[in-house]
């Protein structure tokens, strides 16, 4: 396990093998995070063999453990560890880019028929994200809040985030959450003995992509208000909503909407009608940064939000990885984890409430569409992307049986 690769790995035939498979797994992942683990496993401990049971699921807990989206960032280290640096590159962007151009195609779409409000298909999108976003938030209850003291955390994050709606009050939930976390939500018991991820990754290179991680969080919001370009703004706001989203997924939706509506580079409607729309194609949820970003300033703004977003999980990776094995095995660091992931929880139910409660459910049509989703998300385990399209057309029929 801890012998060094062998160099045809590390080689233009290897990138082209990494990018290949994570192309593939872009264009077929579809049911989000945890579903993605799923392929990933298949694929690269099962059929490819590239890394043991063990291996692969202490690389999980990793990117479990980190701010941002997990089934990317364990692409980006399992590209890391075939190809290099170029690998996780080469991971990350064919992972990605079957969806993001899915997206930026339907932002452009919705421009081409005179945007999202008027429309009863696409308010039939934001009928489905009520749907989707419930059942995210009953599922990350049961693993992430299953007591009453984890319980009462989550709808104390909630509060704070609904008081105080703002990436600041987003932040402040994570924060009451890493403190409960250590005073209060104490880990039974620290992290087992696992086996070192193989992974060559020396520790000052792992010291420079978190100091630079940290010195991008606290510089590029000095920079996006000494400076009028608009995209150094882009940057800074996707890049903070990369770097402070736990649990990734579903979790990125108030952050990001904290950042692109209150500046009015997206309206409620077109935000809501993009994140119903993300739900319908495979790959990351991350990528609805590529769908405000096209809406917000175009094809440039949407690579631009589109990197943005996903530089902190690169920098986290790379940085973390050489650290992991101590880190892990402190206890302090699983009891603020159970904390912040309890916070996490609020701050979805947050988001379920407002934006995609108060903007998706208009009259009790809307209520029974919605209810019948999460009827056949939950009870059924239909797939995701039916169920958005199922949604855009009953909403759309019964608008025109009652027009």
């Amino acid at each position: 396990m801890t012998a060094p690769e062998p160099k045809s790995v590390r080689s233009e035939s290897g990138l082209a093998e990494v990018f290949g498979v994570f192309l593939r797994l872009g264009l077929t992942s579809f049911g989000g995070p945890v579903a993605h683990l799923g392929y990933f496993r298949q694929e690269f401990v099962v059929r490819r063999r590239w890394l043991d049971e063990r291996a692969y699921a202490d690389l999980v807990a990793l990117c479990q453990f980190l701010p941002g989206p997990a089934s990317s960032q364990v692409g980006m280290a399992v590209g890391l560890s075939r190809a290099g640096y170029a690998g996780a590159l080469a991971a990350w962007l064919a992972f990605t880019l079957p969806s993001a151009v899915a997206l930026v195609l339907f932002a452009y779409g919705l421009e081409a028929v005179g945007g999202a409000a008027g429309s009863p298909w696409v308010h039939g999108l934001k009928v489905a994200a009520v749907a989707v976003v419930a059942q995210a938030v009953l599922g990350m209850m049961r693993t992430l809040a299953p007591d009453r003291e984890r319980a009462t955390l989550a709808v104390a994050a909630a509060a704070i985030a609904l008081a105080v709606p703002s990436a600041w009050g987003q932040v402040g939930a994570i924060l009451v959450g890493a403190v409960a976390g250590l005073t209060v939500l104490r880990a039974p018991t620290a992290a087992a003995e696992h086996v070192p991820i193989p992974l060559e990754i020396g520790r000052a290179a792992g010291a420079l992509c978190l100091l630079l991680f940290v010195a991008l969080l606290a510089g590029l919001p000095l920079l996006a208000a000494a400076s009028p370009e608009r995209a150094i703004a882009f940057v800074d706001s996707f890049y903070r909503a990369g770097s402070l989203v736990f649990g990734g997924g579903h979790v990125v939706l108030p952050l990001l909407q904290a950042e692109v509506v209150p500046p009015g580079w997206v309206d409620e409607a077109q935000f809501l009608a993009g994140y119903g729309a993300a739900q319908a194609v495979p790959g990351p949820l991350f990528t609805f940064a590529a769908y405000l970003g096209a809406i917000a300033g175009g094809w440039s703004a949407a690579a631009i939000c589109l990197v943005s977003i996903f530089v902190p999980s690169f920098l986290l990776v790379v940085g973390a990885l050489p650290f992991w094995e101590d880190i892990r095995r402190r206890p302090w660091a699983q009891s603020a984890l159970r904390g912040i992931n309890a916070a996490v929880v609020g701050l979805l139910l947050a988001a379920l409430y407002d934006p995609v409660w108060t903007a998706g459910i208009r009259n009790p049509g809307d209520f029974a569409v919605a209810a019948a989703a999460f009827l056949a998300l939950y009870a059924w385990g239909a797939a995701p992307w039916l169920v958005v399209l199922a949604c855009a057309g009953a909403v759309g029929g019964l608008s025109m049986m009652s027009g």
